[in-house]
C-alpha cells in the first residue's frame, strides 16, 4: 500500500504494473484483488446504500424544512415556478385520501431551483409523499460515497485508504441523515465532491502533458498549451449545479478556480518552467476561468429555465413596465439603492435580477431567532445540532412500552467520535502542508476553506450546523490521511506495521460503533425515554 505522503508527482493510481515485484503484479493476483480498485468502492456503496434506504418514508412526515423544498419541487414540476400553498397543505398532502391544494399564486422563494428540481424527480417517479421527496436525495448520499472512494484512492494512490474515508462518511450521523430528508445541502454536497473528484482527475492528465514537456527540456514548459480540458469543464459545470442549489456553491467555486490555477503553476514549475507565473497568467489563466466560472454561469443560468419559460413565476413580469435595473441591500448601506437606467437588457433578465436582488436581502438579513441556531466556531466539536423530528410519547402509543415514556427524534448530529478525530486530522493536514509542502494535505484544505470557513462573515445571521454536510467528505478524507500516517510508510517494520494497523482500524472501529449508538437518534426510532437521555451527552444538545 502506498502511504498518502507519496511524492508529490506520483502516479495517482500507484505504482505502475511493470515497477511491481513479480509476487504481485496484476495478472498474478486473485480475480477480487485485481479489481479491488472498484469492489471495494461498490461495496461499501452498497452497505451505505442500504443503511439510507432502509425505512427511508419513516417518519411519515414533513421533517424540519421538508415544509418547503418538497412542495416547492411539486409546483417546480407541474408549473415551472414555485406555487403558494394554503397554510393546512402538510395535513392535506399526509391525509388519507390525499389532497394537493397547489395554487397558482407565485411564491417567493430564498434558493435557487435545481435542488428542488432533483427533488421532484424522485416526487415524479412515486409521488408527493415522503419516499417520493426523500428518494433522489438518499440515491444521491449513497453515489457520494462511492464517489470518495474513488476520490480517496485518486488522492491518496490507496484503495484501502480510499474505502476507508467513504466507509467513515457511511456511518457518519450528518451525512446519514442529510441523506435520508428532502433538504437541499445534500444535493449541494453531491456537487461539491463530483467538481473535487473532477479536479483531481484533471490535475493528473494535465501532470501527463507537462511530463512530455519537462523531457523535452528548454522552454516547453513555459510554452505548451495544455488543450482543451473536459474535466475541468465538468468541475465548472459541477459548481454551477452547487450553486443553483444553493448560493454557498459559488464560495466553493472562487476556492477551487485558484486551487486548479495554482496547480497549474505548480505542474509548469516542476516541468522547467523558467517563469511559471508568467506562463500561468499568458496560458493557463483565461482557460481556467472560462471553464470554471464560465461553466458554472451556463448551467447556473439553465437552472433557472422553467422560471423563464413560465409565465407566473415570482417577478417574472417585474420589469416589463419599468426601465430600471434594481440592487440589493449592502451591509454599508443598509438601504435599498436607486435602479440604474438599463432598457438594453431584456425585461426578463432585469426581473431575474430583482428576483436575485431580493433573495440576496434575505439571505443575508436573516436574524430571526431559532432554538437550533448555532455559531460556526462549535460546528466541527458538534456543539449545538439540530433536532429535526421530536416526538415524546406515552406507554402504549405507537409501540412505546416504557412506563417512564419515550421518544421518537431524527437529529442531525454527526458521528461525535468521526468530528472529534476529524479535527486532529485537520491540525494533522496543516501540519503536512505547511511543512511538507503535501499538495494532498492541500486539496484537503482547500475543500475544508470553501465549505466551511465563509460562514464566519455570517455569525450574526440564523445559521444551522447541519450545512456541514457539505464539509463532511474532506472531514473523512483527513481522518483517513491520518489513519495512513499510522499505518506507517512504505518500507517500515512489520512491528510497526502491526501496531499502526492496530490503532487505525481501533479508530475505525470505534466510529462505527458510535453511529450504531446514535443509530436510534437518526431514524426516529421510538425508545425509552431513559436511553434518548443516555445519548444526550451534553445538555447542548437538547
Amino acid at each position: 500500500m502506498a502511504h498518502p505522503a507519496v511524492t508529490e508527482h506520483a502516479p495517482a493510481t500507484g505504482f505502475p504494473a511493470a515497477a511491481r515485484p513479480p509476487a504481485v503484479r496484476r495478472g498474478a493476483l486473485p480475480w477480487a484483488l485485481r479489481h479491488a480498485d472498484w469492489l471495494g468502492p461498490i461495496a461499501v456503496a452498497l452497505f451505505a446504500g442500504l443503511l439510507r434506504f432502509w425505512g427511508l418514508a419513516k417518519p411519515n412526515a414533513f421533517v424540519f424544512d421538508e415544509t418547503y423544498y418538497p412542495k416547492d419541487a411539486w409546483s417546480l414540476l407541474h408549473q415551472g415556478y414555485e406555487g403558494v400553498w394554503p397554510d393546512l397543505a402538510n395535513r392535506e398532502i399526509l391525509s388519507s385520501p390525499q389532497k394537493i391544494p397547489l395554487t397558482a399564486e407565485p411564491a417567493f422563494i430564498a434558493h435557487p431551483p435545481l435542488g428542488k428540481w432533483v427533488i421532484a424527480l424522485g416526487e415524479w417517479a412515486f409521488g408527493l409523499h415522503p419516499f417520493g421527496w426523500r428518494v433522489m436525495v438518499a440515491l444521491l448520499g449513497t453515489l457520494s460515497v462511492l464517489m470518495l472512494a474513488r476520490i480517496g484512492r485518486r488522492l491518496f494512490s490507496s484503495t484501502l485508504l480510499g474505502c476507508t474515508a467513504a466507509l467513515l462518511m457511511a456511518v457518519d450521523g450528518l451525512h446519514f441523515v442529510m441523506s435520508r430528508v428532502g433538504l437541499l445541502d445534500g444535493v449541494s454536497m453531491f456537487f461539491v465532491l463530483g467538481a473535487f473528484g473532477c479536479l483531481l482527475v484533471d490535475r493528473d492528465r494535465s501532470r501527463q502533458v507537462l511530463g512530455a514537456a519537462r523531457a523535452e527540456g528548454g522552454r516547453a514548459a513555459d510554452e505548451v498549451r495544455l488543450g482543451l480540458r473536459p474535466w475541468r469543464i465538468g468541475a465548472g459545470a459541477l459548481l454551477g449545479c452547487a450553486a443553483a442549489v444553493k448560493w454557498n456553491g459559488l464560495q466553493v467555486l472562487l476556492v477551487f478556480t485558484v486551487l486548479t490555477l495554482l496547480w497549474d503553476r505548480a505542474g509548469r514549475r516542476w516541468a522547467g518552467a523558467h517563469r511559471p507565473t508568467r506562463s500561468l497568467l499568458r496560458r493557463d489563466l483565461l482557460p481556467g476561468l472560462l471553464s470554471t466560472v464560465g461553466a458554472a454561469a451556463l448551467v447556473y443560468v439553465a437552472s433557472w429555465s422553467g422560471w423563464f419559460a413560465s409565465d407566473g413565476g415570482f417577478d417574472r413580469h417585474w420589469a416589463d413596465h419599468r426601465a430600471g435595473l434594481s440592487m440589493p441591500r449592502t451591509p454599508v448601506v443598509d438601504i435599498p439603492l436607486p435602479q440604474v437606467p438599463m432598457t438594453w437588457v431584456p425585461s426578463a433578465l432585469r426581473g431575474w435580477w430583482h428576483f436575485h436582488a431580493q433573495m440576496y436581502d434575505f439571505n443575508t438579513g436573516l436574524t430571526s431567532p431559532h432554538t437550533y441556531q448555532s455559531n460556526p466556531w462549535s460546528w466541527l466539536v458538534q456543539g449545538r445540532p439540530v433536532s429535526m423530528y421530536w416526538q415524546q410519547l406515552t406507554d402504549g402509543q405507537d409501540g412505546c412500552t416504557s412506563s417512564g415514556g419515550c421518544a421518537s427524534q431524527i437529529l442531525a448530529l454527526g458521528t461525535p467520535l468521526l468530528w472529534w478525530a476529524a479535527c486532529f486530522a485537520l491540525a494533522y493536514a496543516l501540519w503536512r502542508w505547511a511543512f511538507r509542502r503535501d499538495w494532498r494535505s492541500g486539496a484537503i484544505l482547500a475543500g475544508v476553506a470553501g465549505t466551511y470557513l465563509p460562514w464566519f462573515g455570517y455569525q450574526e445571521r440564523t445559521i444551522f450546523s447541519f450545512y456541514m454536510v457539505i464539509l463532511v467528505p474532506f472531514l473523512c478524507l483527513a481522518v483517513a490521511q491520518m489513519l495512513g500516517a499510522m499505518l506507517g510508510p512504505a518500507g517500515c517494520s512489520r512491528r510497526r506495521r502491526i501496531w499502526g494497523g492496530a490503532g487505525a482500524g481501533l479508530v475505525v472501529f470505534a466510529v462505527v460503533g458510535c453511529f450504531a449508538y446514535f443509530y436510534p437518534l437518526y431514524t426516529a426510532e421510538v425508545i425509552p425515554m431513559s436511553d434518548w437521555q443516555d445519548r444526550m451527552w451534553f445538555t447542548s444538545w437538547i
